[in-house]
C-alpha cells in the first residue's frame, strides 16, 4: 500500500511518472464506479476544487466530509474513521492540522492517503508546482527557485519537489522563520541541500523562478502583526524581481495578500504563472491518483 503524506513518500522516478501523466489529456477511468473520500479539517478553495475535479476527470464519485460531520478523535478514533471510510473508497484524502493525524490514517494502511496538507507538508502543491515550472521553462535541471517568507509546509515540500528534478533551491527568510534543523535535515537525506539566506536578494539574484507564500497562515492569525514586523523587506515586488533572471517567472500558491508579501504588479503581472499554477492543482491530481491506482506503476498501490 502506498501513500503520499510528503514529497519524499515518492522516489525521483515515481514523481517523474506522476508529472508524465499529469501532463496528458485523458488518462484511463481508473476510478469508474469508485468513491473517493475527502476529509477537510481546514476550509479550502483550491485543494477542494482541485480534488474533486481530479477524481471525476478518472471517473470517480469524489465525497467531501466536514470534521464535524466525523468528530475525528471525538465521536470516533482517527483509525476507526478511516476503516469506516475505507469500506466505501478507494481513497482517502485528508486536509488537517496535524501532520500526525495523516500519519495516523496511513498506518491504518487499508487504502492509500493522500495528505491534502499538514503542519508539515502540502505535497500536492508541491506537485502542481514543479508541472508549472517544466511547462513555462522546460528542462529544470540545473534552473534555481527562490523561495521568499515563510519557510512553512508550503516550503518544504516544495524544496523536496524541486530538488527532486534537478534545481537549485534557496530559501530566504528572516532569523526564527527558516525551516527547522530537521526538515534540513530530512531534505539533505533526500538529496536536496538548500541555499539559506537572511536577505531576500541574496536568494532571489539570478534565480530562474521566485515563489512566496503568506507570512501568516492559517491558525497564526494572532501572531499577524508580529510577521508582518519580522517579514519586512521580503514582499516580492517590481525591485526584488529585477534581481532575479530575465523572464523569471513568480509562483504563489495563494490565497495571496497583495502588498504583504507580494506586490499587486507582480502578483498580476506579465511574469505571474500563479494562474497556470492554481489550475495545475487539478491536473497533478490527476497524475497523481492515476499512478496511486495503476497496478502495473512500479511501487503503486494494487
Amino acid at each position: 500500500m502506498r501513500h503520499l503524506l510528503e514529497i519524499d513518500d515518492l522516489t525521483r522516478d515515481e514523481l517523474e511518472d506522476v508529472l508524465e501523466r499529469a501532463t496528458r489529456a485523458t488518462l484511463p477511468r481508473t476510478l469508474e464506479g469508485r468513491g473517493v473520500a475527502l476529509y477537510f479539517a481546514k476550509p479550502s478553495a483550491r485543494t477542494r476544487n482541485a480534488t474533486e475535479m481530479g477524481v471525476v476527470a478518472l471517473g470517480g464519485h469524489p465525497v467531501t466530509i466536514r470534521d464535524d460531520e466525523v468528530g475525528m478523535d471525538v465521536r470516533e478514533s482517527v483509525e476507526d474513521v478511516t476503516r469506516t471510510l475505507a469500506c466505501y473508497h478507494a481513497v482517502i484524502g485528508a486536509r488537517v492540522f496535524a501532520h500526525a493525524m495523516v500519519e495516523r490514517m496511513a498506518a491504518v494502511d487499508v487504502v492509500p492517503i493522500i495528505n491534502l496538507l499538514s503542519d508539515e507538508a502540502h505535497p500536492t502543491q508541491a506537485l502542481a508546482d514543479v508541472l508549472t515550472l517544466r511547462q513555462h521553462l522546460g528542462s529544470l535541471e540545473g534552473r534555481s527557485i527562490a523561495y521568499v517568507g515563510d519557510a512553512n509546509n508550503v516550503c518544504r515540500s516544495l524544496a523536496l519537489a524541486a530538488g527532486f528534478v534537478g534545481m537549485e533551491v534557496r530559501i530566504a527568510a528572516p532569523p526564527g522563520y527558516s525551516l527547522p534543523e530537521r526538515d534540513l535535515d530530512r531534505l539533505r537525506a533526500a538529496g536536496v541541500a538548500p541555499v539559506l539566506a537572511d536577505r531576500a536578494a541574496d536568494a532571489v539574484r539570478g534565480a530562474d523562478a521566485v515563489y512566496t507564500d503568506v507570512w501568516t497562515s492559517m491558525g497564526q492569525e494572532e501572531e499577524a502583526a508580529l510577521r508582518r514586523k519580522a517579514f519586512s523587506g521580503f514582499t516580492v515586488d517590481e525591485e526584488l524581481l529585477d534581481a532575479a533572471a530575465p523572464g523569471a517567472l513568480v509562483l504563489h500558491c495563494l490565497p495571496a495578500h497583495r502588498g504583504e508579501e507580494i506586490s499587486a504588479g507582480v502578483l498580476d503581472g506579465p511574469r505571474s504563472r500563479v494562474w497556470a499554477q492554481a489550475a495545475n492543482r487539478m491536473h497533478a491530481m490527476r497524475g497523481l491518483l492515476s499512478w496511486l491506482l495503476d497496478t502495473d506503476a512500479p511501487g503503486a498501490a494494487s
